[in-house]
């Protein structure tokens, strides 16, 4: 890791360790956390993180926004920071400023369309769009009769229902009707709803392996402090085993996503290689995400399914960020697809190569 990712992810690491405290959150009943935490992340830049300085960002390259939403993962971050800094980079491919605020990109699901009217106006509807609800603005990623185009609309122009996902975060159905965009521009040569799909799927899996690092660190601490028979739990092999497992899922989730994060990151295109990379990655993470939280659950017991342990902060999340994006049954689909269209010899090489 560069210097200039260590000094983005300390600064978050900082903010998180200061105002995201997983256990003072807990017992937070009224989310009095919520503001002073966006503010010090707004302060520092880095919901902007991907957006140019000439743009009203910080202008961070992709590695130090992925190596951030990794970091954001270990905390199990229930605020917008993930889906502003893609509202953002959308925004800024094609060259529209940023503005304040919490953002969220729409559609966040690569089976709903949001379509431009011929007078300019965009209509649809988008379901399970991560915190709709408690964002400024939109960025939106629209089709019209010449092409994809990207667009900055006023949230509060659309209309939001409410829902939560598993992990009791916002997850809103959003619907555009007839809505003029404050600004809008021909998406670049490139990018489509596969290419949003595709990076939103890449910070999810970003998020789901940092969650399951956290998982790996309390079920580790819990067998070492937990005494049954007179003894650690951690000396039981039963226990040893499923810990191994945890491990192992962590460590698959880790590698997959931070090899997506990189191929993007060193790539002048979303090609064939990006494709395979990102789609396994989610694929990957989103397994992960169901085992390893089945395991670190087991190795609690019951503890651990009650609303006053922290370890399920960090596995309804994961769980729930499986789903956006496209799930891994989606990408499993879409690789297989693939392969069936360009052959096994042909994408062959390029998994080789990474």
């Amino acid at each position: 890791m560069a210097e200039s990712d260590n000094i983005v992810v300390e600064t978050a690491e900082k903010i998180f360790a200061d105002l995201a405290d997983p256990q003072e959150i807990n017992n937070d009943k009224t989310n009095s956390w919520q503001a002073p935490l966006w503010q010090a992340l707004s302060e520092a830049g880095l919901p902007l993180s991907w957006v140019p300085d000439g743009l009203g960002g910080s202008g961070a390259s992709l590695a130090d926004g992925f190596a951030l939403l990794n970091a954001a993962g270990r905390f199990a971050v229930a605020v917008p920071l993930a889906e502003t800094m893609l509202a953002g980079w959308l925004l800024a491919q094609a060259r529209i400023a940023s503005p304040e605020g919490e953002m969220t990109v729409v559609p966040a699901s690569p089976k709903d369309r949001i379509m431009l009217d011929a007078d300019g106006a965009l209509s649809g509807r988008a379901r399970g769009v991560p915190f709709a609800k408690a964002a400024k603005h939109f960025a939106v990623l629209a089709h019209g009769k010449d092409g994809a185009v990207v667009a900055l609309v006023d949230a509060s122009k659309g209309r939001i229902e409410s829902g939560l996902n598993v992990g009791y975060d916002h997850s809103d159905t959003v619907t555009l009707d007839k809505v003029q965009p404050l600004s809008i521009k021909p998406a670049p040569k490139g990018l489509d709803q596969t290419t949003m799909m595709l990076m939103g799927g890449v910070a999810r899996s970003l998020q789901i392996a940092g969650a399951l690092e956290s998982m790996l660190d309390i079920s580790v601490r819990y067998s070492n402090e937990r005494v049954a028979f007179e003894k650690k739990i951690s000396k039981f092999q039963a226990v040893q085993h499923n810990l191994a497992r945890l491990a192992g899922e962590s460590a698959a989730a880790l590698a997959a996503a931070t090899s997506a994060a990189d191929a993007i990151a060193n790539a002048q295109s979303f090609n064939d290689e990006v494709y395979l990379e990102a789609a396994s990655a989610k694929i990957r993470c989103a397994e992960a995400a169901e085992k390893g939280g089945g395991i670190a659950h087991q190795v609690h017991g019951a503890i651990g399914f009650t609303m006053e342990h922290i370890l399920h902060r960090y596995s309804l999340r994961a769980l729930a960020w499986r789903d956006d994006f496209g799930s891994e049954s989606h990408w499993a689909v879409e690789l297989g697809k693939l392969v069936a269209t360009r052959g096994a010899d042909e994408l062959w090489p390029l998994v080789a190569s990474r």
